[in-house]
């Protein structure tokens, strides 16, 4: 069982930054960040897999940067350049079964947060 608590989220104004904390029981093979807008589907934005490989939607990608420190089995989101459509219920996942498929909006997350709300005001 992987228990995954997340925190950093809030209210900006579009060009500012926030940065999402995922403070994990366990550190797993893939882990990542996903998002949620009102009506819409889930997405996935980043991904890191635990050698280092990293992967975001094109979305994000130049603006979002993800990053773990092993020391506290922590996973971050730094986010720069928020737009208003970045706003949406940010949620952390872990994947323990996957390694190839480590990429962001990866597939067989076992392991959900209980998100994190960030809001960018235009």
């Amino acid at each position: 069982q992987v228990q995954l608590v997340e925190s950093g989220g809030g209210s900006v104004q579009a060009g500012g930054s926030l940065r999402l904390s995922c403070a994990a029981s366990v550190y797993t093979n893939c882990m990542g960040w996903f998002r949620q807008a009102p009506g819409k589907e889930r997405e996935g934005v980043a991904a890191l897999r635990s050698d280092g490989i990293a992967s975001y939607a094109d979305s994000v990608k130049g603006r979002f940067t993800i990053s773990k420190d092993n020391a506290k089995n922590t996973l971050y989101l730094q986010m720069n350049s928020l737009k208003p459509e970045d706003t949406a219920m940010y949620y952390c996942a872990a994947a323990p079964r996957v390694w190839n498929g480590c990429q962001y909006g990866f597939k067989f997350p076992d392991y959900w947060g209980q998100g994190t709300q960030v809001t960018v005001s235009s």
